[in-house]
């Protein structure tokens, strides 16, 4: 343990000055906005060091960290380790919204009573049944009925935290906030809500407007802003500068505190949309070939559609032979959270040395459920044995992957020893109808046909995930995300048609992926797509303002 004013950042780090502030508070809640590439999860990780290492989270209390999905409170969890060690990292419990939820609900089970009473063996399915079974949406309801009905809840969760961690809170719910509320609210529990408000581009899943603002007012909170984008090179940052002058005028930086000349930024006007996808599939073979740019660190964006605006483009990559992987939601069995459980384990069983599947594992299984250190070692070692286990029947060839009988024996095997609930957590779309098995089926079936065309499981497997191919997917998709180089495709009236204040987030959202070099084209025709409706526009006009940002750094 360390005095407070001996602190510094940890693996001699550097933030900049309101991080530093945010990292180092004691005695005030804290709102904290900031913008894409800001260093946001790791400044949460270094308040964790700060608050654990110089005893500021006093010992036996504990850090709480909210996230909204199951990859960024695993990434967190990670970075926290890294940060201060496993010893001090065990204390710091990193869950979605749901998951702490159902911590909530299994441990204070008994206060639900009447038509909410449970079993002790209820589950998480698609329908609500009577003490058996709850849906996926009234998980957080109901840990918000236990937590104000019940004052032993109340005392026992704020006795266990003396910090909570909220990220990613735009895109807090209702919901989701009335269980912060009923926990911590007028307690001496120090909040630290870290978000985005120009990356609010969720109304749809009912995040709350102004969210920042309710929640400064209720927690008393200290509002501070991150302005620096560590991940965009200097002639990129000016141009999101620009747009933050406009979006935020207090929060633009002066142009002097962006110097340097690195970055690209290129306008490609066309007169129609063969010219384009022709363009840019040689575009990206060229990156590929010529410099050298590993194809998963491109990424062709779309405002919306991209199932219709990229059909000319899909057809002009396959023709060069340039691998892509498409990203809607709806077609991409590689971004389903089930998926990556299945063929990371596939990985880890069938690979001698798999380093980054296996954290994530570990993560999921054994650090991310919150377990104090006695059950946290029951877990690991009850996991260590499974894996070992069916890395045996794998040697001794009692088992064979490329076989789909054995496959998903084993599949099914994993996802009991993770737990059904546990699975379910992992999207919401799971606890709907079948869908959650229809996503188990469809990666069973495709890990098994790429296992049977030769290829040992390693080399097949990695090709599951798309992680040599370029990327085609829509602004929304691509938040949180970063890439070398961005292609933000038809920057065109017609394309950006909404609400301009929320169409300009989109755009600064789109813009603000790219690492190193940004393309936005523009076409003067597209023709209808097929499966377009009559309101598809054949003739395209250029987004003046949107275009403008670009037009000083080109």
């Amino acid at each position: 343990m360390i005095r407070v004013e001996q602190w510094s950042p940890a693996d001699g780090l550097s933030l900049e000055p309101n991080a530093l502030v945010a990292a180092k508070e004691i005695d005030r809640n804290l709102a904290l906005t900031a913008g894409p590439g800001a260093g946001k999860t790791e400044m949460l990780a270094q308040r964790a060091d700060f608050l654990l290492r110089t005893g500021s989270c006093r010992y036996p209390k504990r850090i709480l960290a909210i996230s909204f999905k199951v990859d960024a409170s695993q990434n967190l969890k990670a970075r926290v380790r890294k940060r201060c060690g496993q010893e001090l990292a065990a204390r710091f419990d990193s869950h979605t919204f749901h998951a702490f939820a159902k911590r909530i609900i299994d441990r204070f089970r008994l206060v639900l009573t009447g038509r909410d009473a449970l079993d002790p063996d209820y589950s998480i399915g698609k329908h609500r049944v009577q003490r058996r079974s709850i849906t996926f949406d009234d998980m957080v309801p109901l840990a918000v009925q236990i937590v104000e009905s019940s004052q032993i809840a109340r005392n026992a969760i704020r006795q266990t935290y003396s910090h909570v961690f909220l990220d990613e809170f735009q895109d807090c719910t209702n919901a989701q906030y009335e269980l912060i509320k009923a926990c911590f609210q007028d307690t001496t529990v120090r909040l630290t809500a870290v978000g985005d408000t120009k990356q609010r581009i969720m109304g749809w899943a009912g995040a709350l407007e102004g969210i920042f603002e309710s929640y400064a007012e209720d927690f008393d909170a200290h509002p501070l802003n991150l302005y620096q984008n560590f991940r965009s090179e200097p002639r990129l940052r000016r141009m999101q500068n620009a747009m933050v002058h406009v979006m935020d005028p207090p929060a633009a930086l002066d142009g002097a505190d962006l110097p340097g000349d690195e970055g690209e930024i290129e306008v490609l006007r066309f007169d129609n949309d063969d010219d384009e996808a022709e363009a840019l599939a040689d575009s990206v073979r060229g990156w590929i070939d010529d410099e050298g740019v590993n194809p998963s660190e491109i990424a062709v964006l779309v405002s919306k559609q991209q199932n219709l605006y990229c059909q000319k483009l899909r057809a002009a990559l396959d023709a060069k032979g340039v691998p892509y992987r498409d990203e809607d939601a709806t077609q991409n069995l590689a971004s389903e959270p089930v998926a990556n459980l299945i063929v990371d384990f596939l990985l880890v069983a069938a690979g001698q040395r798999q380093p980054g599947p296996f954290q994530r594992l570990l993560d999921l299984v054994v650090f991310g459920r919150g377990l104090d250190q006695e059950n946290e070692y029951r877990a690991r070692s009850r996991w260590n044995r499974f894996v070992a286990t069916v890395k045996q029947r794998l040697a001794a060839e009692e088992a064979d992957l490329a076989d789909l009988d054995d496959l998903r024996t084993i599949v099914n095997e994993l996802l009991d020893i993770v737990g059904r609930d546990a699975v379910v957590a992992l999207s919401s779309e799971y606890a709907h109808g079948d869908y959650l098995q229809l996503q188990i089926d469809a990666t069973t079936d495709r890990a098994h046909t790429l296992m049977s065309e030769g290829d040992d499981p390693v080399t097949a497997l990695a090709s599951f995930s798309g992680d040599q191919a370029a990327k085609i997917m829509s602004i929304h998709k691509s938040k949180g995300l970063e890439f070398d180089t961005v292609v933000v495709l038809g920057v065109e009236k017609q394309t950006f048609w909404g609400d301009q204040d929320a169409e300009r987030s989109a755009y600064f959202v789109g813009i603000s992926r790219a690492k190193r070099r940004l393309y936005l084209t523009v076409c003067n025709e597209r023709e209808r797509p097929e499966g377009a409706n009559n309101r598809w526009n054949v003739a395209r006009t250029e987004h003046d303002e949107f275009v403008g940002y670009a037009t000083p750094y080109l």
